[in-house]
């Protein structure tokens, strides 16, 4: 039988245009436990993005602020900021950073629907039509995703989709809240939106970004240094003129400097594509690298020259996952990333404590490490039961091996003797019969 739709949200609509209506509208968002969030802004040509719309949604009414007209947003960042609301949003990461731009701080109590979805089974990282279409059946038109939002005034297709941006997010909370709890994963899910905000708003101490630059890899550690400062006096540049980095300097061009490793302001004037005027400062960059003790340049990093043990053993623990996934409705790639298993293999193979990675933290360490580790152990298996089940594969428990026998049995006189396992038990031989005398008479 299809399934019904849920019915689509039908809501009083209010577009915000002045400090007036402003006021009313957070009159209304104070006395509300849930609200749902959704920013619309343009960042292709700015350090921070510029914001440009702000959506609100709650149970009972929907609003579009323009930030433009209405004047200060201080009030409404304050009320994302109250612990005693829960905000609501889909892949909300720039939408958190959003909000701590403006306001210095991130909402306490976020509510992601797309990490909620990856923990009931659905697909991750699902997209808020996708995810309203199969939660909720009802379609979503997404044909303003490239709008210029700056833009004024909007066109009413450019309005109806920031009113539907946010008008399925209250319905899809109450959807997926009744799942979570129905598989007792609530506090899972509190966890990993905790650590998404917390990613949204700090760099991750143990990711360099400069690392991820195209070319670094061939550099030296003096020349990574180098890079590194150069960098980091490119960051601060363009945070302080308010545009892309790589607009100022590009990429490549870093990565020349560097291999160059100019020593006087004059030899930057043979590269093209230089912020004029900056020379000094990049020539003071190169400086400070090239006075490091060597110690304190920085170490290549490893290249992936895995054994074909971990490579092997890696791999296994993707299927032991996926299978683990798919038997409980979690989004494998939610629950761990390939290089994270690759690392828990390294760690039994060279007999090491287990890596500080996501899958050995909260509740992946509770509920999924400890059948991968079984499996690396030795004390579980995995075979195929049924090729033809949505889930063919079955984890089985192995009995321990006996490796002695008792001292007072003499070996040499004694038969095999075989425990039968699940996994293999060896058929009995077929019994002899009595052998007759030939002078018998049958």
């Amino acid at each position: 039988m299809a399934r019904r739709p849920v019915k689509r949200p039908s809501l009083p609509e209010h577009f915000v245009t002045t400090p007036e209506q402003l006021g009313v509208c957070l009159d209304h968002l104070a006395e509300m436990p849930l609200v749902g969030f959704d920013t619309e802004f343009v960042g292709e040509d700015a350090y921070r993005p510029e914001l440009c719309l702000v959506q609100v949604s709650t149970a009972e009414q929907l609003f579009v602020i323009d930030p433009y007209e209405c004047g200060s947003l201080d009030g409404f960042w304050d009320l994302l900021l109250d612990p005693k609301r829960t905000v609501i949003v889909h892949a909300g990461r720039e939408d958190v950073r959003m909000c701590h731009f403006q306001s210095g701080g991130a909402p306490p109590n976020v509510f992601d629907l797309q990490i909620a979805a990856g923990l009931v089974g659905m697909t991750y990282p699902i997209g808020y039509a996708g995810l309203v279409h199969d939660l909720l059946h009802q379609r979503m038109t997404k044909g303003e995703t490239l709008t210029d939002w700056r833009q004024r005034p909007l066109t009413p297709a450019q309005v109806r989709y920031a009113y539907d941006d946010v008008r399925f997010l209250l319905p899809a909370h109450r959807k997926l809240t009744e799942r979570l709890k129905r598989h007792k994963r609530l506090e899972w899910a509190q966890e990993e939106f905790a650590t998404a905000v917390r990613k949204a708003v700090a760099d991750d101490v143990t990711v360099e970004r400069w690392r991820k630059i195209k070319g670094i890899g061939a550099l030296n550690r003096r020349e990574l240094a180098v890079a590194r400062e150069v960098y980091g006096w490119r960051d601060k540049f363009a945070e302080r003129l308010n545009r892309p980095p790589r607009f100022l300097m590009r990429d490549d061009l870093l990565i020349e400097i560097t291999k160059r490793g100019p020593t006087k302001a004059e030899e930057l004037h043979t590269v093209r594509g230089l912020p004029r005027g900056q020379e000094d400062a990049i020539i003071e960059a190169i400086r400070r690298a090239k006075a490091l003790p060597p110690e304190q340049c920085p170490e290549p990093e490893a290249r992936d020259n895995d054994t074909s043990n971990i490579v092997l053993l890696g791999n296994l623990l993707n299927v032991v996952l996926a299978d683990f996934s798919g038997r409980n409705r979690l989004a494998a790639n939610l629950v761990s990333s390939g290089s994270d298993l690759k690392a828990i293999v390294r760690s039994r193979v060279y007999g090491e404590s287990l890596p500080d990675v996501a899958l050995c933290r909260g509740w992946r360490a509770k509920a999924v490490l400890p059948e991968l580790l079984a499996i690396l152990s030795g004390d579980t298996a995995i075979r195929v039961a049924d090729p033809k089940a949505a889930d063919p594969l079955e984890l089985v428990e192995l009995e321990p091996e006996v490796n002695e026998l008792p001292d007072a049995v003499d070996t040499d006189e004694t038969e095999e003797v075989l425990e039968p396992t699940e996994l293999e038990v060896r058929k009995p031989a077929e019994p002899v019969p009595p052998s007759v005398p030939a002078n018998d008479t049958l």
